[in-house]
């Protein structure tokens, strides 16, 4: 088949066969000499930044460094500034690539790469989703995103569908009558995979469970499922791997860098190590061991359009201690770091800690589609939730014992039954969020 979504690409501007034929290069290098490849790439781009961005300069205040932990942590508060002046000499935005980020750290920002760098993180792309056999030029991807709601921007997005062979299912509704419609799709269409939001595919899949449907049933040409972009808890995985037949691959990735990390095909989350560096990080910024909890922070090693070093990202996570220079392993992505609750003994615990106690015992019965948790006092707490029936009396009470048990006692509980939840623009389902 014609390879029309590289072409794309090409005419767009963006390098693709050079970017593939460098992206071999990266992954040609010995384990034993990647921690000098990683080092020399960081030395180059923030030489680079340090000669060429303004920005960057005043952030960094001084010409020469010692060490790399001397730099300092580049925070998504730092980036909301105009984006002309945060672009490298010679770079204007005609010239790069620009978007925005979602916004889902509170904190959304423009920002741009240069169209090599973007080019680099396609290859990046391509490579990884080759380990399931999936051809951006050929395979037909069923797609659970947002989109613009605008005539032109609702526009522009189904023709990128058409030419990167994607059809989209738009998620802001997604009441039974539409769940019907797009399994409807499924028994009609030979899609290879599916990519799009956890919260929506799981949704799906419990629809699909209710109907007693397995999807590779009604379509036989499906292959894989990638989800991206919020927490896939244990229980959801084995429920879309039950409920689609196919392996699920859980993705990890920012727009304004590339795929983080990626599930690879004996289960670890693989850190991508050939275009980005990803530290572990304390309180204090510094360094931790693998296997330690920490902020997640990220450099861009290729893009010099815009500086994205030692980037925080605005997530929680740990480095496994089997990790390598060549090969870092993502043991755990514990969450977004603003997405902390605040209890009245002082005591600070991940808000996802009472999203899972809760989802543990609310959705245990089928009942309880969605819910999302909002923190609006230290000790009280809002739940919205989608189901068929009203939480019973009881349902109630196992929740306050498990949330007292495991965080603690006397916290304030009360709910509302809602007949959807609301969702980002983009589509994205916030799990918990605290409003202190």
């Amino acid at each position: 088949m014609f390879p029309l979504f590289e072409l794309t690409l090409k005419i767009n501007g963006f390098p693709i066969q050079k970017a593939k034929e460098d992206f071999a290069s990266i992954l040609k290098i010995e384990d034993d000499n990647y921690q000098k490849y990683i080092e020399e790439k960081r030395k180059e781009i923030v030489a680079f930044h340090l000669k060429n961005n303004v920005f960057y300069q005043n952030l960094v205040e001084k010409k020469q460094f010692n060490t790399w932990e001397d730099l300092p942590i580049l925070t998504k508060k730092d980036l909301q500034q105009p984006l002309s002046e945060r672009l490298s000499k010679t770079y204007s935005e005609k010239t790069v690539f620009v978007n925005k980020t979602s916004g889902s750290s509170g904190d959304p920002f423009i920002f741009a790469k240069d169209k090599e760098a973007h080019a680099l993180t396609w290859a990046s792309i391509i490579y990884r989703f080759g380990w399931y056999n999936i051809n951006f030029n050929t395979s037909y991807q069923a797609r659970f995103y947002g989109i613009p709601l605008d005539f032109l921007g609702y526009q522009k997005e189904r023709l990128k569908d058409f030419l990167s062979k994607r059809y989209r299912f738009p998620i802001f509704d997604l009441s039974d009558v539409v769940l019907e419609k797009i399994v409807y799709q499924f028994k009609r269409k030979k899609f290879d995979y599916i990519n799009g939001y956890t919260s929506s595919i799981v949704l799906f899949a419990k629809f699909l469970k209710m109907k007693n449907i397995i999807l590779k049933d009604i379509c036989p040409s499906l292959q894989v499922c990638m989800v991206t972009s919020e927490m896939l808890f244990d229980s959801d995985k084995e429920l879309l791997e039950t409920q689609f037949g196919i392996p699920i691959v859980n993705e990890y990735g920012a727009s304004e860098l590339d795929l983080i990390a990626f599930q690879n095909t004996i289960g670890e989350w693989q850190v991508n190590s050939e275009t980005l560096f990803v530290e572990i990080v304390d309180e204090n910024n510094r360094p931790v061991p693998y296997g330690t909890e920490g902020k997640i922070v990220i450099t861009s090693l290729y893009n010099k359009a815009h500086p994205f070093i030692r980037y925080e990202i605005g997530d929680r996570g740990i480095l496994d201690e089997k990790s390598t220079w060549k090969k870092p392993i993502l043991k755990q992505l514990l969450g977004r770091t603003n997405d902390i609750a605040i209890l009245p003994s002082g005591k600070t615990s991940p808000g996802l800690t009472f999203y899972y106690v809760t989802k543990s015992i609310i959705e245990d019965d089928g009942n309880v589609k969605e819910f999302i948790i909002r923190q609006t006092k230290t000790d009280s707490f809002e739940i919205d939730y989608v189901s068929n029936f009203e939480l019973t009396p009881q349902q109630i009470v196992e929740i306050e014992k498990a949330i007292s048990k495991y965080l603690e006692p006397n916290l304030k509980f009360t709910y509302h039954r809602k007949e959807m939840l609301q969702r980002s623009k983009r589509g994205k389902l916030k799990q918990f969020e605290s409003l202190l």
